[in-house]
């Protein structure tokens, strides 16, 4: 391998103590890196553009004296604005749209001293748990490369794992960090909401349900990262509680006895798959082995009005970033712009009216305080992360019938069909089979993370979650310090990797 030897054998914090030391130059790591990406990328479909003079210009130096400097680092092609680059969503519509600045999270992530080499796939609008865009192609799970990787950051996840990188960006707006992070056996973190900025152009994202961070192969890296990055910026709409002191102190700090909640009922959906279950039944007995106090009991909502509600606010979402990409790019977007799904997400938003929304954000309000009310008598939550394991290829999109429907009815412009026929809830059905546990701590802006703890019997990762209370993120670094010294997940490699 061209550049460091070892460059796959040690995490972004390791990394960057050789560039300290003076044991390894940056350009040594981008070198190794660039290697990795020609080798595994042709495989997986993770990064779907590349920095590469840029990246090895800012090797050369000066970078700044941050946590991470020298070391290599993906963004994803979704939020993660890079000046003087393309930010595609995913989406033929904008596959053109070059950034201006950068968004202020890149500005903090290049403020770690990280060096960017590239920005990686993700679904249209990073609306699906699978990361199978029309714009670029799928992205394969490297642990089965005719499994999904998960999503929206399922090109992170994928980079990450086949060790191209330490650690990529990641967005999560119904588990789009978790989701990728349990389907390639990694830690992934979503913060509290407002912990990381959202600048300079958008106050927030989704109506606060989206908080940017990074997945990553270690505890620490997460905390470090999180450590570079949280705070307001300016025009932030909300803040959230500053920490006690630095996120990194908690990894390895002793967690206490603490009292965890474990559910394998689905919150929103309703299956799960045995594999899941067990993930859970192993994750009890080593908390319990660790001395925690673990009983059986799970917050209580309505899931037919979370969904209706989640869904009417992400249709209209939807439709308000095509008007503002017509807007700002001067051009009227058609079907032929979109796949035809997001297209007919958009039209249906087209027919919400304002009170529709408003309904729907005071719908997701209350169940937001009747579910964080749940943690007033515990420390903790756990839960499966996803419904299934990877799912193969394919199976999570319109297919057959349902596609060529979709595709009329959004020639047809029929929103106003859609909307009677009842595809709202058909729609949210299929969505939450397979993630019924995430979306909801998106909606009550609560901390959480899926830890990969479990493999299945096929050999794929099965991760859980844990769920903390607002604005506690140092509970859940310390429980995962915990959990990743009692069961080292860090030497497990995908085949060929």
């Amino acid at each position: 391998m061209a550049g460091f030897a070892e460059y796959t054998e040690h995490d972004a914090l390791g990394l960057a103590e050789l560039v300290a030391r003076g044991e390894v130059h940056p350009r040594e790591l981008v070198e190794a890196c660039l290697a990795r990406i020609d080798e595994h990328n042709p495989g997986v479909g993770a990064v779907v553009r590349r920095f590469d003079e840029r990246a090895r210009a800012s090797a050369e130096g000066p970078l700044p004296d941050g946590p991470f400097r020298g070391v290599p680092f993906l963004v994803k092609d979704l939020l993660a604005d890079v000046a003087g680059e393309p930010t595609s969503r995913g989406s033929r519509f904008f596959a053109a749209d070059v950034a201006a600045q950068d968004s202020e999270l890149v500005r903090r992530f290049r403020r770690s001293g990280v060096i960017l080499v590239g920005k990686t796939n993700t679904p249209e609008f990073g609306l699906t748990p699978t990361t199978e865009p029309a714009l670029f192609g799928p992205t394969r799970n490297p642990w089965d490369r005719g499994r999904i990787a998960g999503g929206s950051s399922g090109g992170s996840a994928a980079a990450v794992a086949t060790r191209m990188v330490p650690f990529a960006s990641g967005g999560d707006g119904g588990g789009s960090i978790r989701i990728p992070a349990s389907c390639c056996g990694l830690f992934g973190l979503k913060p509290t909401r407002a912990r990381n900025p959202t600048g300079p152009i958008a106050a927030e994202h989704w109506r606060g349900l989206v908080v940017e961070h990074v997945l990553t192969r270690s505890v620490r890296d997460s905390a470090a990262m999180l450590d570079a990055t949280h705070g307001p910026d300016a025009g932030a709409l909300t803040v959230a509680p500053p920490p006690l002191r630095p996120f990194l102190d908690e990894v390895g700090a002793p967690p206490g006895r603490l009292r965890i909640a474990f559910t394998r009922e689905p919150l929103l959906g309703d299956t799960l798959d045995p594999e899941c279950a067990r993930a859970v039944d192993d994750a009890v007995k080593l908390l319990g082995e660790l001395g925690h106090e673990v009983i059986e009991a799970r917050p209580q909502l309505d899931r037919q009005r979370f969904s209706e509600a989640f869904l009417t606010v992400l249709c209209g979402e939807v439709a308000a970033g095509i008007a503002e990409g017509e807007r700002r790019l001067g051009r009227r977007a058609r079907p032929a712009d979109f796949e035809a799904a997001t297209w007919v997400l958009g039209l249906l938003g087209r027919t919400l009216r304002a009170y529709h929304l408003s309904l729907a954000l005071s719908e997701l309000q209350a169940i937001a305080r009747g579910v964080s009310a749940f943690f007033e008598d515990v420390d903790l939550l756990l839960t499966p992360t996803l419904g299934a394991p990877p799912a193969p290829l394919a199976t999570l999109l319109p297919k057959g019938a349902e596609e060529a429907f979709l595709r009329v009815a959004g020639k047809l412009r029929a929103g106003r069909l859609l909307d009677l026929i009842g595809a709202l809830p058909q729609t949210a059905a299929k969505i939450f089979r397979f993630t019924p546990f995430t979306p909801i701590f998106n909606v009550t802006g609560q901390p959480a993370m899926s830890v990969p703890l479990h493999w299945s019997a096929e050999g794929l990762p099965i991760g859980v979650q844990f769920v903390g209370r607002f604005g506690d993120e140092a509970t859940l670094l310390r429980l995962a310090g915990q959990l990743e010294e009692a069961r080292p997940w860090a030497g497990r490699r995908p085949p060929g990797c």
